[in-house]
Order: C-alpha cells, then sequence, then structure tokens
C-alpha cells in the first residue's frame, strides 16, 4: 500500500481486521463528480478524451462500471484501460506486450505501470490501497472517482443529458427499494464473500459464511417469484449482485472456503444469472479467465499460484452464444 505517496510493502489482501479476526474494507478516498466543463469535453468527443476508466475484469466493483457503461451507451464516450489480472506486489499493473494476458491493455499503450502511479499523481502525499475502479481525468491528470458505486450513478444520472438512454439503473420511484436491496446483499454478500476468505479467525470465517448463505437462501426465494432484483426492469442492484453471483462457483467457492453450495445449485439463481447473460453489456464484460487468473494470483491465499481447470464453463459459453 501507500504511505504519503510512497509504496511501503508488497501488496495485501488483508486490509485491516478488528480484534476478532474481521476483515474490514478500506473506504474509497475521491468522491468528486462531473463538472460542465467535463461534459462539454466528453460531447465534443475529441481525439483526446475527457475522461477515461481504469478497470480489472477480475474486479466485481470495477465490473459494475463496465456493465452500466455498455448499458448506457457510453463506450464511444469513455474509452477503458483493463490492467493484467495477477496482482503483483505493487498492486495491479499493465504488463508489456510480449506477456499481456488476453484482453488485457499493454503497458506500451499506458503511460503507467502501476495504478498506484495514477493515486500518487492525484495526491502526492496518498495513504491507502490503489483500487480500481478508477474514473480518470485525462486534461487535469488527477482522479475524479474511484467509488464503484458514485461510478455507477455519474454514468446513470450526470451523463444522462450525454448518453440519453431509455434505461435508467436509478430511477426515482424505486429508490428507496433499490437502496434496500443494496443494503441487503453488501455487508453479507457483496463483501461478505471477502469476510470469509480473508478472515483470520476461525469465528469471524464461520460469521461470514453463515451470513452468505443466508443471503443465498433469501435471494433464492426471492427469485422464484421476481425476474429482476427490483420491480420488473433492470436496475442498478441486478448489476450489483451480478458481479458477486457470476464469481461465485468460479472463485469465491473454492478459494474464499464459501463451499456450502454452489450458485449452480440454487435453480431460482441459476435462471436468474442466465437471463441476465443474455444481455450482452453483461455477458461481455465478464471474463472467467480473468476472474480466475487474478484471484487464484492472490498469494497469500494460493501460494503456489496453481489455477484450477473447472469449473465446466459450458453453461457460460452457452449463454454469450445465446445473448
Amino acid at each position: 500500500m501507500l504511505v504519503n505517496g510512497h509504496w511501503q510493502k508488497k501488496w495485501d489482501p488483508v486490509q485491516k481486521t478488528d480484534n476478532e479476526g474481521r476483515f474490514l474494507r478500506q473506504n474509497s478516498a475521491f468522491k468528486g463528480s462531473l463538472s460542465e466543463h467535463h461534459l462539454k469535453k466528453i460531447s465534443e468527443q475529441n481525439a483526446e478524451p475527457a475522461i477515461k476508466l481504469y478497470v480489472a475484469y477480475i474486479c466485481p466493483w470495477a465490473t459494475r462500471t463496465l456493465i452500466a457503461r455498455s448499458l448506457l451507451g457510453l463506450e464511444k464516450y469513455i474509452p477503458v484501460s483493463v490492467v493484467a489480472p495477477e496482482i503483483t506486489d505493487f498492486g495491479w499493473h499493465f504488463a508489456p506486450s510480449d506477456t499481456v494476458f488476453p484482453g488485457s491493455t499493454a503497458a506500451e499503450n499506458e503511460e503507467i505501470e502501476y495504478i498506484h502511479q495514477l493515486y500518487t499523481q492525484s495526491d502526492q502525499n496518498y495513504t491507502g490501497r490503489a483500487t480500481v475502479p478508477v474514473l480518470w481525468d485525462t486534461q487535469e491528470q488527477i482522479i475524479i472517482n474511484n467509488e464503484s458505486e458514485e461510478i455507477l450513478r455519474i454514468f446513470n444520472t450526470e451523463l444522462r443529458p450525454l448518453h440519453q438512454s431509455e434505461l435508467d439503473l436509478y430511477p426515482e420511484n424505486f429508490q428507496q427499494a433499490i437502496d434496500a436491496f443494496n443494503n441487503s446483499i453488501y455487508h453479507t454478500l457483496n463483501n461478505g464473500v471477502y469476510r470469509a476468505g480473508f478472515a483470520t479467525s476461525q469465528q469471524a470465517y464461520e460469521e461470514a459464511f453463515a451470513e452468505v448463505f443466508s443471503t443465498l437462501e433469501t435471494l433464492e426465494k426471492h427469485f422464484t417469484r421476481q425476474k429482476f432484483a427490483v420491480a420488473d426492469q433492470l436496475t442498478e442492484s441486478d448489476i450489483r449482485l451480478f458481479v458477486t453471483l457470476i464469481r461465485f462457483d468460479l472463485a469465491y467457492y473454492g478459494l474464499f472456503k464459501t463451499n456450502l453450495k454452489r450458485i449452480a445449485d440454487y435453480p431460482a439463481l441459476s435462471a436468474y444469472l442466465d437471463r441476465l447473460m443474455q444481455v450482452p453489456a453483461f455477458s461481455q464484460n465478464t471474463w472467467p479467465d480473468h476472474i480466475k487468473a487474478g484471484y487464484y494470483s492472490v498469494k497469500a491465499l494460493n501460494p503456489t499460484g496453481i489455477v484450477p481447470k473447472g469449473p465446466d464453463l459450458k453453461w457460460f459459453k452457452e449463454s454469450v452464444k445465446t445473448g
């Protein structure tokens, strides 16, 4: 992590723990909005884009922003740089073209090698972790925002004059229900899998494990009567749930020891995932090879670096084919 603008030690997945060994997640540090100047520059679509997005396909938080970008038709306005899936001792990085992982951006196409360089360019005394996604101001050379929840709202609301999409991911008449659904899954599932995987005590692990599967059981019942997370339309809640569910069997089930059941063992949740995978914005921004390579590169959990061959991805390939 960075301490006063300097990289101090090797990347560590455990950000912080409490006295009982519970994993604690760092809060995002940059929470800016787009200015009128940004909107004007974005709409002009000059050779030099006004903003860009740094992401990792392995990362559920970053993938939230990618799905929203695609759903809202913002791909032509906001370019993307994709880091290599394997996490190095210096965090997220861009690999040279001769070793670049398929689907990643080659280092030769970037002005930086490590994502943490964006953080020190934005704040030379920054202390904390260097995470993705990063919404970057290409002209001022600073981070606008690094909180996925807020970037989703920026894309949906602040950029609405630009994309004018018929889809509203946070419609006013459902905002209370969306907020309630998001809150119901964040601690126990979105972050719950990490609380289980990065727990440093048996008690903390079992506590998180129980909450993960209690939430999945509740969701299984929910989707026996619901097509989408909230109401009868896609909302940001579907994005927030999808990115965790799609990684569950690929990584969390084995690596994070959340191995009571797979998502494949839940009929309603599996059908829900399949429905979303028919939408190109979901399937095209889901890269199983990145997900597996990235999570299994975490040395604290998998010191040998061996990436498992399974699970069978036939279901994924069929969803992409028909989507």
